[in-house]
């Protein structure tokens, strides 16, 4: 679904300012943020999709099984992420870096978990509430949901203290959107009026069926069906990602129930690294997407408001940097203990559990090694 009228940006493919009755209401949250703020959206994007590219690369040399680019869809992230508050609970899919590198998750301990080297991969209690990646599709929305109804049980939503109200917010591809499961969260987020903000990256293919073919109309008149507050923004913009989800978290944390956002976006590579793109997508619309690359996008309108170039050559630094000591880390990795197979299964102490441990060290020990006789 190409952009249409009913699209809200702030920033044009060239990254010329965008004005209108439609837009002009967000761009004073725009003005309100300082160059500090800005440079860290262009430098999350630049970084994130550096270590991208890297990662996909380890996986093709055998580092890992799987990977999961997000290229292309960096914008909508970056601005969304910054726009929740450190209170917020983000229930990612299995594709959102850009908001995992905001919250305190390395790529490193996102490889590890592809590599089947954690449970989950890391704690969300000690990383800014930033919940674990969901590969099962649409599942997490109904996690989203109720955790969202247990905080506004709790009373911790409309308390007149914006420092202590709460939201969530969970993100879903456009293939989510034909699953049950982001069917029943909605219906339970509006029933309770929950505080959760649906953002939806409509990157255009639910690995290779196009959403043309799962919707006939745009996915954010869904909401309306549901009776929550919709929009549709430009998921390559940035600055109308930060500003339009700002609003939406805003009003859910005050009391005003759920919230959806469609970000129009774009998946540049491949769905994963086991899939082969140039099987069902034509040049055209890669070329399309790739015109409105939000990176270069950004860039554009940083330079027209007098970012150095200086901070640009910084920035391509620091990535090659952390891109090297990427490399470093994955091929220092090593297995973890077999113990850690049977550990946090319960929190207290289990006799069944001990017993396999026992039986499964004593029959791992049984094997004769290599040289042993």
């Amino acid at each position: 679904m190409p952009l249409s009228k009913d699209t809200l940006s702030l920033l044009a493919p060239d990254g010329s300012v965008v004005h209108g009755e439609a837009h002009d209401r967000y761009w004073p949250v725009i003005d309100a943020l300082d160059d500090q703020t800005l440079q860290l959206m262009y430098s999350t994007m630049a970084i994130t999709r550096a270590l991208d590219y890297e990662a996909g690369t380890l996986q093709r040399q055998g580092q890992m099984a799987l990977w999961v680019p997000a290229i292309g869809q960096e914008a909508c992230q970056v601005g969304s992420a910054l726009a929740s508050k450190p209170q917020d609970s983000i229930f990612p899919a299995y594709r959102e870096h850009s908001v995992a590198r905001l919250r305190g998750v390395s790529m490193l301990q996102i490889i590890r978990m592809l590599r089947g080297l954690t449970h989950g991969g890391w704690d969300p209690e000690t990383h800014n509430n930033f919940r674990l990646y969901t590969l099962v599709i649409g599942s997490h929305t109904l996690h989203a949901t109720g955790y969202a109804m247990g905080i506004s049980l709790d009373g911790q939503v409309a308390t007149g203290d914006a420092s202590r109200d709460e939201a969530t917010m969970v993100y879903f591809g456009d293939g989510a959107t034909s699953q049950g499961d982001t069917h029943e969260a909605m219906v339970f987020a509006q029933s309770y009026q929950a505080p959760v903000v649906f953002f939806l990256q409509n990157n255009h293919w639910a690995i290779s069926t196009p959403v043309r073919v799962q919707s006939r109309s745009p996915l954010y008149q869904r909401a309306a069906g549901y009776g929550m507050p919709s929009k549709q923004i430009d998921g390559n913009d940035v600055l109308i990602s930060y500003a339009v989800s700002q609003q939406m978290l805003d009003d859910a944390r005050s009391g005003g129930g759920p919230q959806f956002i469609e970000a129009l976006t774009y998946r540049i590579g491949a769905h994963t690294t086991s899939d082969d793109p140039t099987k069902y997508r034509d040049d055209d619309e890669l070329a399309f997407w790739t015109e409105r690359d939000p990176i270069a996008r950004f860039r554009a309108y940083l330079e027209s408001r007098g970012t150095p170039g200086s901070f640009f050559t910084e920035v391509d630094q620091q990535a090659a940097d952390e891109v090297s000591d990427l490399r470093k880390e994955v091929l220092a990795l090593e297995p973890p203990p077999r113990g850690n197979i049977f550990a946090h299964v319960y929190s207290a102490e289990h006799k069944p559990l001990e017993a396999q441990a026992a039986w499964l060290e004593e029959f791992e020990g049984s094997f004769v090694q290599k040289g042993d006789s």
